[in-house]
């Protein structure tokens, strides 16, 4: 039993390997590309016109940046089965999923909440501007 339970995790390391690849990707184009790209576009421009360019360069960032979330999120969910091991071998390999896991989720609710506010304030400008 000892040895089928090593091999299982001797295994779950090379998957891991596999996946990390990916997981590196994704982060690497996180911190380099996508985080930047959303904090240019935290302070909103107080005219209709500039605030409807924002919100189209924000859909061409948004479909990229989803793009790498689904491939995060599908790379992290291949390794959901991983909680059912505890060994010490394997501790390190998961505290590097769970900080893959953290930096994914995090920017994909950042970016959203970002959809959302830009949405809604085209919403409330052009209400604005018919009310004008």
């Amino acid at each position: 039993m000892l040895s089928n339970k090593r091999i299982q995790e001797l295994e779950l390391v090379m998957e891991f390997e596999k996946v990390e690849e990916c997981l590196k990707e994704v982060s690497s184009w996180i911190e380099n590309v996508g985080r930047k790209r959303l904090k240019e576009m935290v302070n909103l421009d107080d005219s209709l016109e500039m605030l409807l360019q924002t919100q189209k360069q924000f859909r061409e960032f948004d479909l990229v940046a989803s793009e790498y979330c689904r491939r995060g999120q599908e790379a992290l969910k291949k390794m959901d089965h991983w909680e059912d091991f505890s060994s010490v071998d394997v501790h390190s390999y998961r505290v590097k999923l769970q900080s893959y896991r953290d930096q994914v989720e995090e920017f994909c609710t950042q970016l959203d909440q970002n959809r959302h506010r830009i949405c809604e304030t085209v919403r409330l400008y052009e209400f604005f501007d018919k009310v004008r």
